[in-house]
């Protein structure tokens, strides 16, 4: 009888334990908890590549705003079919040609926050008097306040600036106290590709394999947006955005 009574009370305390212990102290699979499905719509991907192949024929494209900094009228954005677009058969060209000089059409990406992060882009050059240019733009804040590194199909460079306060200026590579970027071929109508690689206060550029330089700032230090950018006159063909973060490295 007494034993029968001990096997009556210790087999639900033996049970209450193993459900306390499995609460307190057992690792939890956030992906049990949440679900898969809801865990994938909450997490910001690591790495993301964007053809424009699977965007409507609209201004600005689905996920990306339009801005601008400095004069002149609005940039206008907008995807359309390219026959020498270098994957699929659709670019995101910036297709106004106001000639303003000191005004940069931006086209920033919603979908994507980080400070440290590698961003490529096909680009192609089609036409300009003021300028040819096609550029990237990272740790954006607002239409006056980011960096952004550029390469110009008239002047044959690559060059990185700070936008702060609404007013750009130049960073000078490493080693380099004079230097305005580096020059580079940046032929027209064809596509080439601009790189950077933003890790702390570094930003180490390339045109398509070539390593240009590297700028070290300190400016902006907080995680921001990425984009695309031109400038004035410029009317520029893009294609194959790819952003990588690097938060985590």
């Amino acid at each position: 009888m007494a034993n029968h009574r001990a096997r009556s009370w210790i087999i639900p305390f033996l049970a209450f334990s193993m459900a306390y212990t499995s609460f307190a102290g057992a690792p939890v699979d956030a992906e049990q908890v949440l679900g898969k499905e809801n865990d994938a719509q909450t997490r910001t991907p690591s790495r993301l590549t964007l053809d424009f192949d699977e965007l409507e024929i609209v201004r600005p494209p689905a996920g990306f705003s339009a801005a601008l900094t400095g004069g002149g009228p609005p940039p206008s954005w907008e995807i359309r079919k390219d026959a020498s677009a270098p994957s699929g058969t659709k670019v995101l060209f910036q297709v106004s040609s106001d000639a303003t000089n000191y005004r940069f059409p931006i086209c920033v990406y919603e979908g994507w926050s980080a400070k440290d992060v590698e961003v490529s882009v096909r680009f192609k050059p089609i036409s300009g008097q003021v300028d040819q240019a096609a550029g990237l733009v990272w740790r954006y804040q607002d239409p006056d306040n980011y960096y952004v590194v550029r390469a110009n199909a008239l002047e044959d460079n690559v060059v990185l600036y700070k936008v702060e306060r609404g007013q750009r200026s130049d960073l000078k590579p490493k080693g380099s106290w004079f230097g305005y970027g580096k020059a580079a071929e940046v032929p027209r109508g064809m596509w080439s590709v601009l790189r950077v690689r933003a890790q702390g206060s570094h930003f180490d550029v390339w045109l398509d394999d070539e390593h240009l330089f590297q700028v070290e700032d300190k400016t902006f230090s907080e995680p921001g947006r990425v984009g695309l950018w031109t400038k004035a006159d410029s009317v520029t063909a893009f294609d194959d955005l790819s952003i990588q973060s690097i938060d985590a490295e």
